[in-house]
């Protein structure tokens, strides 16, 4: 009696969700196909380069950019626009209004993300500025630190003067510019790297004065932080040498600190007993 009771109504809630899956793949076949947002009521009439839907920018600041980026884009042949936005979208309709191109890049900026910033970026500037630089201008200007510390409007004009140097330049590979967060994190992995040589180098014989063996077999970790880590973004993003000495200086400060240490002295003095 349970037997057949139960099997009944498992059959029923089987044909239930047979019916709930034909009739969603049913209405999903009539309802209409779903398109991108496209709304040209909120383009402005006059032609501009900025349209600030979100009210990010200073009424100085878009007059700024609705001067200089026109010479920019006359001197360069590339094409920079700005959208800021909140509640509303324009859409698909700012392509056509700005005619953008594969040498266009527009710079989207919406406070509703994480990440206040955006790209849309033509073909041909991918040739000259790769997608990891991409992910870098965003992280670095559109983060919610950033943003608190300096404002959306500071976010906005940052990444375009960074767009700009890197077009002029014909091309980069990392965002330039060193911020401060980003060299204190330089200058700690070559300190580290500093220590790292620094042990390596405590004789482990007695009568010896440095152990070159163990440097060049530690060379790959304390190299790495050193070289990569340490020195490579520095030289890369900025040509002030004072970030580079400072760092050159933590690793042999970090080094002589780990290679005069008594605390590692016991392993030479162990072994010559």
């Amino acid at each position: 009696m349970m037997t057949s009771r139960l099997r009944n109504l498992l059959q029923h809630r089987v044909m239930g969700c047979c019916l709930a899956v034909c009739f969603a793949l049913f209405t999903w076949g009539l309802s209409p196909a779903a398109h991108a947002v496209n709304n040209p009521d909120l383009l402005p009439d006059e032609p501009t380069v900025v349209i600030d839907l979100g009210r990010l920018l200073t009424d100085s600041e878009e007059t700024y950019l609705n001067e200089h980026l026109p010479e920019f884009e006359a001197e360069t042949g590339w094409k920079l626009r700005v959208l800021t936005q909140f509640d509303e979208t324009p859409g698909r309709a700012v392509k056509d209004f700005w005619g953008l191109d594969d040498k266009s890049v527009m710079l989207v900026a919406d406070r509703r993300g994480g990440n206040i910033l955006n790209f849309s970026v033509g073909d041909s500037v991918y040739e000259l500025l790769p997608r990891v630089f991409w992910i870098e201008l965003q992280t670095r200007f559109g983060n919610q630190f950033y943003v608190r510390e300096h404002g959306e409007d500071q976010a906005i004009l940052g990444a375009i003067g960074a767009l700009e140097t890197c077009l002029n330049r014909g091309g980069c590979a990392v965002v330039p510019g060193l911020p401060q967060e980003q060299w204190v994190l330089t200058l700690v992995t070559s300190i580290l790297g500093g220590v790292i040589c620094g042990f390596a180098a405590h004789p482990r014989k007695a009568g010896q004065a440095v152990a070159w063996q163990w440097v060049l077999i530690f060379s790959p970790l304390w190299a790495i932080l050193f070289v990569a880590f340490g020195i490579g973004p520095v030289v890369t993003r900025t040509s002030d040498w004072l970030p580079l000495v400072r760092n050159i200086a933590g690793f042999i400060i970090g080094a002589l600190v780990a290679y005069l240490t008594p605390a590692f002295g016991g392993t030479a003095s162990n072994e010559a007993q």
